[in-house]
């Protein structure tokens, strides 16, 4: 389930422990209240689909997704800050779909930042719809930011775009 393209291209590739350093390299420059090492590392440990998208200069970004019981909950998804903005969370967002296809999953499910236009702009354009609000839900520089939970179905979404 690799995209494979030119040499010269980013590639997706499944993520190892080995690669959680790189990982919260990126993890710390892109978010204000960054998920932990261990967080990874129990992600990778409980079996969840875990993605990176790597450049010849090292690591574009990543997702972490859970699956089960026909339904995905994309987690984390980060695109490293000197990247964005060039199509990579897009590609990132695809290789999820791919991967609730293999999965056959009906569902996915994420929590989006209302502080993050762009994010939501992204979901939105790929399908996604907001079902509802998580209040208190992500730590801010001035307490608590709620969460906007989105959801696609997947019976009839046509993968093949």
């Amino acid at each position: 389930m690799s995209a494979q393209g030119k040499a010269s291209d980013p590639q997706l590739r499944l993520m190892k422990q080995a690669d959680v350093d790189a990982v919260m390299a990126v993890e710390l420059r892109a978010y204000p209240f960054p998920w932990t090492a261990g967080i990874f590392r129990d992600c990778l440990y409980a079996g969840h689909e875990c993605w990176l998208l790597e450049g010849q200069g090292g690591l574009i970004g990543y997702f972490v997704l859970s699956c089960a019981a026909g339904e995905g909950h994309l987690l984390n998804i980060c695109v490293a800050p000197e990247h964005q903005g060039h199509g990579q969370g897009r590609r990132l967002l695809r290789q999820v779909f791919e991967v609730a296809r293999w999965h056959r999953l009906q569902r996915l499910f994420l929590e989006v930042r209302p502080s993050n236009p762009h994010a939501i702009a992204l979901y939105e354009s790929e399908g996604f719809n907001e079902i509802g609000r998580r209040p208190n839900y992500y730590p801010a520089p001035k307490g608590r930011e709620e969460g906007i939970v989105m959801a696609i179905e997947l019976q009839d979404f046509d993968f093949s775009q």
